[in-house]
């Protein structure tokens, strides 16, 4: 799939955004803890992906009821759902000049079209080096997931089943979408809101 940019301006992939707290002291201090000046830019990326995957637990797969939208948010509770988690990891790296954009799939809520859709996020990343856009997806790896930090072949979370009314959405966005930070705003239990309320489509 060939991904298209929402903005041809890079700096737009820079932008701080409510979501994307990036000057609040958290996410500096962390930033301080995972980055030095010695790493290179894929290695910066590599780092901040791990962390968000690894250590920053999807709501759903620990049964927490905790809603977390803003990225200093998200990494005070060490949880959030994949929107969150995006939030996340584009505000550490563009806290270091790597532009990161949100990009989204629409996939089966479960395991049957019965129970439903939903939009999953996962993040662009630009590689000034490599004069290229990768896809990367920090949900977390659990049984049958397995996605990994890839500057060549995507190994994302979900592999999408056209068959079955799934979506690779190509766009590239700025800004996390609209849809995807108004269900954060309007709930307070996240197990509620990931049965019933995530959008099904862009």
């Amino acid at each position: 799939m060939e991904l298209i940019c929402e903005s041809d301006n890079l700096n737009d992939y820079l932008l701080e955004l409510n979501e994307v707290d990036y000057s609040n002291p958290k996410i500096k201090r962390k930033s301080d803890e995972l980055f030095n000046p010695n790493q290179t830019e894929i290695e910066k990326a590599k780092v901040a992906f791990k962390f968000v995957r690894d250590q920053i637990s999807h709501s759903w797969d620990i049964q927490s009821n905790r809603v977390t939208c803003n990225a200093s948010e998200v990494l005070d509770f060490k949880e959030g759902i994949c929107y969150a988690k995006s939030h996340l990891l584009a505000s550490l790296l563009r806290s270091q000049g790597i532009p990161t954009g949100f990009c989204y799939q629409r996939l089966m809520l479960f395991d049957t079209p019965e129970k439903g859709y939903c939009i999953h996020a996962l993040n662009a990343i630009f590689i000034k080096s490599l004069n290229k856009w990768i896809r990367v997806d920090a949900r977390g790896n659990k049984r049958g997931i397995d996605a990994q930090f890839s500057i060549e072949e995507e190994k994302l979370a979900f592999h999408i089943n056209e068959e079955l009314d799934e979506k690779d959405y190509p766009v590239i966005y700025v800004k996390p979408h609209p849809k995807t930070v108004a269900v954060l705003e309007e709930h307070a239990n996240a197990l509620e809101m990931y049965i019933n309320h995530l959008p099904e489509s862009l």
